[in-house]
């Protein structure tokens, strides 16, 4: 069974756990790349968004001289909480979006980790406020592999401002920044002015 099938069934086991309804899957095509599948659950209250591809290939740093046989491997999730027809309940194109950001290691050579922040310059979704994600831990257990196993990284959205906020005072400041003002990054309708 290939990579790609085991991350599916790995993921599929998680969210059916959580009582997730099974997923739906779109497909984003890149120039000179495999075309890259993101799945979507939806479950109570909850939209959940991953990458299936990222991972087939271990992430390098562009610059090394010599490159790994094997690396860290990772898949994008995004977990969300819209309100019934709140701001953000549409959540238009984050499937696009969950799937540049997998794209990137092998079209820019970027190295997915925690805490990294990745700026994508355009809307997560349609009318979103959010340009940008923060990398950090999510709830989807690590997937052993026969080298580095699967990480499954939660990408927070965050805005323009947040951003800053990371640059200045790092991933830390603004989870704690978050919590000190009752923010749920996982909230598309959350107040982005008065995020920090």
């Amino acid at each position: 069974m290939a990579l790609v099938d085991d991350v599916r069934t790995h993921l599929n086991e998680h969210y059916g756990a959580r009582g997730f309804a099974p997923p739906a899957s779109a497909s984003v095509t890149f120039l000179g790349l495999a075309p890259m599948t993101v799945q979507r659950w939806v479950g109570d209250g909850a939209v959940a968004f991953a990458s299936l591809g990222c991972s087939q290939h271990p992430m390098t740093d562009p610059d090394a001289l010599v490159t790994a046989e094997d690396g860290p491997r990772a898949e994008v999730v995004v977990e969300l909480r819209p309100a019934p027809n709140g701001p953000g309940a549409a959540l238009d194109g984050v499937h696009r979006a969950v799937a540049i950001l997998a794209a990137s290691p092998a079209v820019e050579g970027l190295v997915l980790a925690p805490d990294a922040l990745v700026d994508l310059g355009q809307p997560l979704w349609a009318g979103a406020p959010f340009t940008a994600v923060l990398l950090g831990p999510s709830t989807v257990p690590d997937l052993p592999t026969g080298g580095e196993p699967v990480r499954f990284l939660r990408a927070d959205p965050i805005t323009a401002n947040e951003a800053a906020w990371v640059r200045l005072k790092g991933a830390d400041g603004l989870r704690e920044a978050w919590a000190e003002a009752g923010i749920d990054p996982a909230d598309p309708g959350r107040p982005a002015a008065r995020a920090v």
